[in-house]
């Protein structure tokens, strides 16, 4: 259920209008934003770090487009995944006459054979491919997938638009905090925003949390001041302390396979 998803899910835009910042490749004039508002979207990579918007966008596409929207994962997805997306998109244009825009997070996450796989459906178009990476495409992505594809980089969100997204979500009745009565200093709102760095989900993660553990003041608000908000900076570091080592472990372990391949290999005579 939606009321029970992580506040970063539940008040994720829905809208090109409600996203926040990324103005680069969203402001009206855009062709990001012309081809989604147009629902003509060819294959297109987004690529850069976390809570940027990269999902939020794939969303926002889903919910707006008239093709067909499946979304996988490429941590977990194997060939059969792949292979039902296909055979369900094949049918879909044969039967409809109606596209399949495939949505592929952390893309970088397939090997070369995954995603050699998805190039010939991507460019007969049965699959419209969005791939999600936090990693440069140009290393990490099939250079033949890449050529049918528009990459375009998300930039770390500035203060102000997560400091947007933060008043947005204690506000928000509906899908943010904002039945909990909270009162949120303007203090503690820049400190956050500050904290965290251009990520918007290390930012709402730490006031959903702050929100949920703070205990009603005698005036039965809940008071998110800077002592509360401090008390979450050192949380939000530690998350994206976390997902840098396992970025920098990624790539540790590929440049240990590249030298191993080169050690393995056969000396030319």
């Amino acid at each position: 259920m939606e009321s029970e998803a992580p506040l970063a899910s539940r008040i994720r835009p829905r809208t090109l209008d409600e996203i926040v910042g990324q103005q680069h490749i969203l402001a009206k004039d855009k062709l990001l934003y012309r081809a989604i508002k147009a629902d003509k979207l060819s294959s297109v990579i987004f690529y850069g770090p976390p809570g940027t918007g990269k999902t939020t966008i794939a969303k926002v596409i889903a919910g707006t487009t008239s093709a067909a929207f499946t979304q996988i994962n490429a941590t977990v997805a194997g060939k059969k995944d792949m292979e039902e997306v296909v055979a369900e998109a094949k049918q879909r244009m044969g039967m409809y006459g109606k596209r399949t825009i495939l949505f592929v997070d952390e893309i970088h996450r397939f090997n070369k054979g995954q995603q050699d796989y998805l190039l010939p459906f991507v460019e007969d178009g049965t699959l419209v491919l969005i791939g999600a990476t936090t990693e440069n495409p140009y290393f990490e992505v099939n250079g033949a997938l890449l050529s049918r594809s528009k990459v375009f980089e998300l930039k770390p969100l500035e203060k102000e638009d997560i400091k947007k997204l933060i008043l947005r979500a204690v506000t928000d009745s509906e899908r943010g905090m904002g039945a909990y009565d909270v009162c949120m200093d303007e203090e503690a709102a820049d400190f956050l925003a500050e904290a965290a760095d251009g990520d918007a989900r290390s930012a709402l993660n730490a006031v959903e949390l702050g929100v949920l553990t703070t205990e009603r003041s005698a005036d039965g608000k809940i008071h998110f001041t800077i002592d509360v908000a401090s008390e979450w900076r050192e949380i939000i570091t530690t998350i994206r302390s976390l997902l840098l080592l396992r970025v920098c472990g990624d790539q540790i372990r590929m440049r240990q396979f590249i030298i191993w391949q080169e050690c393995s290999m056969p000396e030319k005579v």
